[in-house]
């Protein structure tokens, strides 16, 4: 079994903040996070395939594929977005790291079979 991954950089804003908490608590665990006018960060995406080289090519899988995997299903609307309002995921749920992470892999799970296999 081999692994292949790949890094890719992205930076979005948003603010943490959960809408069944008060704004106390919401203060309390999300600390400067929960700011009004929201914060950016620079993302580091690594997407780490596995599996057997195909014998005849000795390739994993395409990799121009999958850069264009990421790019069109990710990249494209989340980078320099406000994800609160701009990714429908997060409207109603905080885009915290592990949201984030969740969000992307949903959304490239989507997509593998059509870009990568077919």
């Amino acid at each position: 079994m081999y692994r292949l991954a790949r890094r890719y950089r992205f930076s979005a804003s948003h603010r943490l903040h959960a809408p069944q908490l008060s704004a106390e608590q919401n203060r309390e665990i999300y600390g400067k996070c929960n700011n009004p006018h929201g914060h950016g960060h620079d993302y580091l995406l690594e997407v780490i395939v596995r599996g057997e080289p195909d014998p005849a090519t000795g390739l994993l899988l395409s990799v121009a594929r999958l850069d264009r995997l990421v790019r069109e299903t990710v990249l494209a609307d989340f980078d320099h977005r406000y994800l609160n309002a701009e990714i429908e995921a997060f409207r109603h749920t905080p885009p915290t790291t592990e949201n984030v992470a969740i969000e992307i892999h949903r959304r490239l799970e989507e997509g593998w079979k059509d870009a990568l296999e077919g």
